[in-house]
C-alpha cells in the first residue's frame, strides 16, 4: 500500500491510517527522504519500502529501492496474578502470573516481598510462562508476593497474598 508521494513538487499523504500520523522529516529537495510516523502502534509493525524513480535515468534500474523492517515494541499490560491450589500447611500451590499484551512477550519474575524478600530460580520459577510453584508449605511462607512482566519496552507488575 502506497503510503506518501513526492512528485513534481507535491507530497501527498494516502488515505490509509497513517495519514495524520505520517510525513516527511525534511523538505523533500533540501535533505535526505527520510519519513517520520507519530504515535506507532503495534500494527504499524511491518516492512517498508522506498522507492525512488528519477525520470530519464536507465542507468539507476533495481538499485533505487530501499526495504526496512519496523517493529515496533509495546510494553506489558498489567499482568494478572492467580493461585491455584489451596495454601494449607504440607500442600503445594502456583502462583501464575499473565500479561495479556506485550511485544516481545515478556519475561516474568516473581519475588517475596519484605520484610521476607526472597527471589526465586528454576526449576520453581518459570520465567516464561509465568509460574511460581511453592512445595511444601509452612506457615512462614505466608505474606506478599510480587510478579513483575518485562520486555525491552517496559515493565508491569502485579502482587497477590499468600496466607498459608
Amino acid at each position: 500500500v502506497q503510503i506518501l508521494t513526492y512528485l513534481d513538487g507535491v507530497v501527498k499523504v494516502e488515505e490509509t491510517e497513517l495519514k495524520p500520523r505520517v510525513g516527511f522529516l525534511y523538505s523533500v529537495l533540501t535533505h535526505n527522504i527520510s519519513v517520520f510516523i507519530n504515535s506507532t502502534r503495534e500494527r504499524d509493525s511491518g516492512q517498508y519500502m522506498c522507492t525512488v524513480n528519477v525520470v530519464d535515468d536507465t542507468t539507476s534500474t533495481g538499485k533505487n529501492v530501499a526495504v526496512i523492517n519496523l517493529t515496533v515494541l509495546v510494553p506489558p499490560a498489567p499482568p494478572a496474578c492467580r493461585l491455584q491450589g489451596s495454601p494449607t500447611v504440607g500442600a503445594n500451590v502456583t502462583l501464575s502470573c499473565a500479561s495479556e499484551k506485550g511485544k516481545p512477550s515478556p519475561a516474568y519474575q516473581w519475588q517475596r516481598a519484605e520484610p521476607t524478600l526472597q527471589v526465586f530460580f528454576p526449576p520453581a520459577q518459570d520465567r516464561a510462562r509465568g509460574t511460581l510453584k511453592l512445595t511444601n508449605l509452612s506457615l512462614d511462607m505466608s505474606g506478599l508476593y510480587v510478579c513483575v512482566a518485562e520486555n525491552r519496552a517496559g515493565s508491569a507488575e502485579c502482587s497477590i497474598i499468600l496466607e498459608v
